[in-house]
């Protein structure tokens, strides 16, 4: 496989022993079931403790509440591998890389001792309700609210684009605690809501151009109730919280673009040196040889950015201008990837028997989701 081929720094050789793991995984309980799971709209909930089973879901998350302790760099490669395979362990990420570390980083010692365990064993399945209708990227004008009601929260509110939704056992959705205070972001907290409260229903699974096999939900909230115990961290302190985890979530977008796009590549070289066109194979001519050359050339560099990232962000060093940047950068190879290597496979490029069709329809979110690629450009630029 062409992931083994390549020279990394941010990998050691315990590192590479996990990814034999991850790759076995893949290949016998992902890859066979794929094509039926995007039919369906969802991949099944028994499918998590399996994982979870052999290390591959959350684990980073300390030995004292049941994890593995280890650097992201494990997460990458479930990333990776997950990504080169086609994506159908998405929910995988969000899980592991983004609400796991919020209740480690934020959470009481009783939150960490009652769900973490179950986040690494799969038996809790995780969503992060941040999006609502109508505010997008601006995290700063949602509408949901949590108001005090002695020593509960009732919360009010819906959430939309919500990746694990219908499979969720537990949701962090962001309110209002406060709605008076200025600026807004001030009034946001985390709030843990375990689907099995009253008033929390999920609606339909939406159906999206591409993602298929992900089960991506609205949800809403009418008067539910939830003990204050169950805020993350401090009250009003959720918007810093987003703030301070979203490098790492962005850094995870990055790394399954990266490796999306190198699946395309290579199926493309595949592709090409078969397929016939004026008597001779597509990979003989020369406009196919310097597409695929500029490509080759732009993933090399990719990767060792990549790295550079994962190295950075492993010491604590990776800014969130930096994470923004991984995220725009990798997400933009990957669709010019994308699309390039469509274009090589003419017709059968446009058909969805193809896989270059179905990762090319997933990879447009990816622009937009974890922030807009144009929110990022002005992330970046406030630094400048």
């Amino acid at each position: 496989m062409p992931l083994d081929d390549l020279a990394r720094t941010a990998y050691g050789e315990d590192h590479e022993a996990f990814r034999q793991t991850v790759r076995r995984f893949m290949a016998e309980e992902i890859a066979p079931h794929a094509a039926q799971w995007a039919e369906a709209g969802i991949v099944p909930k028994d499918i998590w403790p399996r994982a979870g089973a052999l290390g591959l879901l959350c684990p980073t998350v300390p030995e004292e509440y049941g994890g593995l302790g280890l650097d992201f760099g494990y997460n990458a490669i479930v990333d990776e591998e997950s990504a080169y395979t086609g994506g159908a362990t998405t929910g995988f990420s969000l899980h592991s890389d983004i609400v796991a570390d919020y209740i480690v980083h934020y959470g009481s010692d009783e939150q960490k001792r009652e769900w973490l365990p179950k986040l690494v064993s799969g038996e809790a399945i995780t969503a992060i309700a941040m999006t609502e209708p109508g505010t997008g990227s601006d995290l700063q004008a949602m509408r949901t609210t949590a108001r005090k009601d002695g020593n509960h929260y009732v919360i009010n509110g819906s959430k939309t684009y919500i990746t694990n939704g219908q499979n969720a056992d537990l949701v962090l959705v962001c309110a209002k605690t406060d709605t008076d205070v200025q600026p807004a972001w001030k009034g946001v907290s985390i709030i843990l809501v375990e689907a099995s409260r009253d008033g929390f229903t999920r609606g339909r699974n939406l159906d999206k151009i591409g993602m298929d096999e992900a089960d991506t939900s609205e949800l809403f909230f009418e008067d539910v109730r939830v003990p204050i115990t169950n805020c993350l961290g401090e009250e009003g302190q959720g918007f810093v919280y987003l703030m301070s985890q979203l490098p790492q979530e962005r850094l995870s977008i990055a790394v399954s673009a990266q490796a999306s796009a190198q699946k395309a590549f290579d199926l493309t070289v595949a592709f090409t040196r078969e397929r016939k066109a004026f008597g001779k194979p597509v990979i003989d001519f020369q406009n196919t040889r310097f597409v695929l050359a500029d490509l080759k050339t732009r993933l090399q560099v990719g990767w060792a950015h990549l790295d550079w990232c994962l190295n950075r962000h492993n010491a604590g060093e990776l800014t969130p201008e930096e994470g923004a940047a991984a995220k725009l950068w990798h997400t933009e190879l990957q669709w010019e990837t994308m699309d390039k290597c469509l274009q090589l496979h003419g017709g059968a490029g446009y058909m969805n028997e193809y896989p270059i069709a179905r990762m090319w329809r997933a990879a447009r979110v990816t622009r937009i989701f974890g922030g807009t690629n144009e929110i990022m450009k002005e992330l970046i630029g406030r630094k400048l």
